[in-house]
């Protein structure tokens, strides 16, 4: 049973398992605050609830639609690539390894989400799908990713391993350094959980999770 636990035998036989039951009773959980949270959407700015965004990359390079809470102004991602009005914050965007502290086209009710993590929750259904597990590596936008492997080419292996697996709803750099750090730290830290994955690795994640969830800590 040990040795099930740890490694490869444990992510071809029982992570899945623990993604399905886990996302089952998550949803279940979350269940109350998904309905107050979509509420409190509509009625604070115009538009659908879930965010619509590009496909994320998945496990070998695959692609899949990530579902999340609306936390920014409708079509957010095209306006921020296309609208010059927001020509000087991709730039910003760009340098600050994809991620914006002050980001103008978050909403009232988003800057609460997002610091909480509460538009991460509809990823359950990721989750339960088999597109993503509950412990894994960032999952990224296809642009995102070729961007920050020109500005750090020597991640490019780091990357490849990253991509070996499926990505997370939560994962080591979230409980560790979240937005806090840049794109070369982070794909460093998100190998390091794939050579390390193990059964009492991903428990203790998750454990660390809501304490991260309720502070906020490195939210954007």
């Amino acid at each position: 049973m040990a040795n099930i636990l740890e490694g490869t035998l444990y992510q071809k036989k029982l992570k899945r398992v623990i993604d399905v039951v886990g996302s089952i009773i998550l949803f279940v959980l979350f269940m109350p605050i998904s309905i107050l949270a979509a509420i409190m959407i509509k009625l604070d700015s115009k538009g659908v609830v879930f965010a619509d965004v590009p496909e994320r990359i998945g496990e070998k390079g695959t692609t899949f639609k990530m579902y999340k809470f609306r936390s920014m102004i409708t079509n957010a991602h095209f306006l921020l690539r296309t609208d010059p009005r927001f020509k000087e914050l991709l730039a910003e965007y760009k340098r600050g390894s994809y991620k914006l502290k002050n980001d103008p086209r978050v909403t009232r009710v988003g800057k609460f989400i997002r610091k909480h993590s509460i538009d991460e929750i509809p990823q359950i259904i990721n989750v339960f799908k088999g597109e993503m597990s509950l412990v894994g590596p960032r999952a990224y936008y296809p642009d995102e990713l070729d961007n920050q492997l020109k500005k750090y080419p020597h991640t490019k292996k780091l990357v490849k391993k990253v991509l070996s697996v499926k990505p997370g709803i939560t994962g080591l750099w979230q409980v560790t350094g979240r937005s806090e750090i840049n794109f070369d730290k982070r794909i460093a830290i998100d190998a390091k959980y794939v050579d390390k994955i193990s059964f009492w690795g991903d428990i203790k994640i998750i454990l660390k999770t809501p304490i991260v969830m309720l502070n906020g800590r490195g939210a954007v």
